[in-house]
């Protein structure tokens, strides 16, 4: 069950920017019909940070989100490149996007963000022992920064008011691993 039964025919570059890189692939399918595929490939890994205070409060951030045309209350998180450590990542995105800054950082989970159709891996870490300072993000970059306890992060997440994949993760990950 575990061997891959795809067959790939033919891939064509249709779309690339500094970002992604999007394919369109013949294939025989597991069935051995033909067919297609789209993968979106990432140039990045995704990185999210729980930043969780000594009482138990969450830092969020909240943005628009232009591909979903709404506006997202997350966890910080960023790209960071390919070969970078996933933890220097983490840390100047904490940094960037609250100014918060933390002694104790712990990796609480890897996962994919829509494995249907990108091969996007995501990290994601808990922060603690935070200290303040001044945000830093970038041109593109619009943000709120709501501070929240935990238990109430958990509450928006089952009631679909936090959606981003890396964000529920986290925020589950994190109230598990601190009892909450």
């Amino acid at each position: 069950m575990e061997a891959n039964n795809w067959k790939t025919v033919r891939r064509e570059t249709t779309y690339e920017n500094p970002w992604i890189c999007v394919e369109h692939r013949d294939v025989i399918t597991p069935a051995g019909a033909p067919g297609i595929y789209g993968v979106v490939q990432f140039k990045n890994k995704a990185i999210g940070i729980v930043p969780v205070d000594d009482e138990g409060f969450v830092y969020l951030v909240g943005q628009y989100r232009y591909p979903l045309e709404e506006y997202s209350w997350e966890i910080p998180e960023g790209g960071g490149p390919l070969g970078e450590d996933s933890l220097s990542t983490a840390r100047r995105e904490l940094k960037e996007e609250t100014g918060l800054t933390a002694e104790s950082w712990q990796q609480i989970g890897r996962i994919h963000t829509s494995n249907s159709v990108t091969d996007e891996e995501g990290f994601i870490f808990l922060a603690q022992g935070l200290r303040q300072g001044e945000a830093q993000p970038e041109e593109t970059e619009e943000l709120s920064l709501k501070k929240i306890p935990l238990a109430e992060a958990v509450a928006m997440v089952m009631r679909s008011e936090i959606t981003d994949s890396i964000s529920c993760c986290g925020i589950l990950m994190a109230a598990r691993i601190l009892g909450c």
